[in-house]
């Protein structure tokens, strides 16, 4: 079973999936490689003069390898309540157990609406609904939360990485019981 399931690998999904991983839990990084993102070209995300949206993607998704993040690339068909947990359906590589799910599925909440999560109207150009999620990025239902785009913040791709790592974060939290803090420190001879 794993601890976190991310649906999307777009900025919000692999900021979630590289402070899942980095913390030590179980995460599965689920990706369709349809991302918006995949469109982009960005000289406004800080720290990064400039790059493409699969650039960026692809250094999303081996940040979180590199901590041992599992990747798949599969459409996700289907989630489901278990006793333990929740059961991640796929159209093509089968299913996945997980204690909590984080949809970061960009502009697109079929999903979210087919398995019974609220949805709202959206506020951003162009995103016309969007998840209810509170501050913390949870949903009306247990285990499954929602980051970046789809949970209805700025399409911009560092506001959705950033949101992406606050809800890893509290997810993380949640399951420690407590506060979760992620700080590296410079490194000197």
């Amino acid at each position: 079973m794993f601890d976190i399931v991310i649906i999307g690998a777009g900025p919000a999904g692999g900021s979630a999936a590289l402070f899942a991983a980095k913390a030590g839990k179980k995460t599965l990084l689920i990706d369709n490689d349809k991302s918006m993102t995949k469109r982009a070209w960005m000289e406004n995300h800080y720290g990064i003069m400039e790059i493409s949206g699969p650039d960026l993607i692809e250094i999303g998704k081996k940040q979180a390898a590199k901590f041992g993040a599992e990747l798949v690339a599969d459409q996700v068909s289907n989630i489901t309540k278990t006793e333990q947990g929740l059961l991640v359906e796929t159209a093509e590589k089968g299913s996945f157990e997980a204690k909590h799910v984080i949809l970061a599925t960009g502009a697109l909440v079929t999903l979210a609406e087919a398995i019974g999560v609220k949805t709202k109207e959206g506020s951003e150009p162009r995103i016309k609904t969007v998840v209810d999620v509170d501050a913390q990025g949870k949903t009306n239902i247990e285990g499954i939360w929602a980051a970046g785009t789809c949970a209805g913040v700025s399409v911009h791709t560092i506001i959705t990485s950033g949101d992406g790592a606050k809800v890893a974060i509290n997810v993380i939290s949640e399951m420690n019981g407590e506060r979760y803090v992620d700080h590296d420190v410079l490194k000197t001879n």
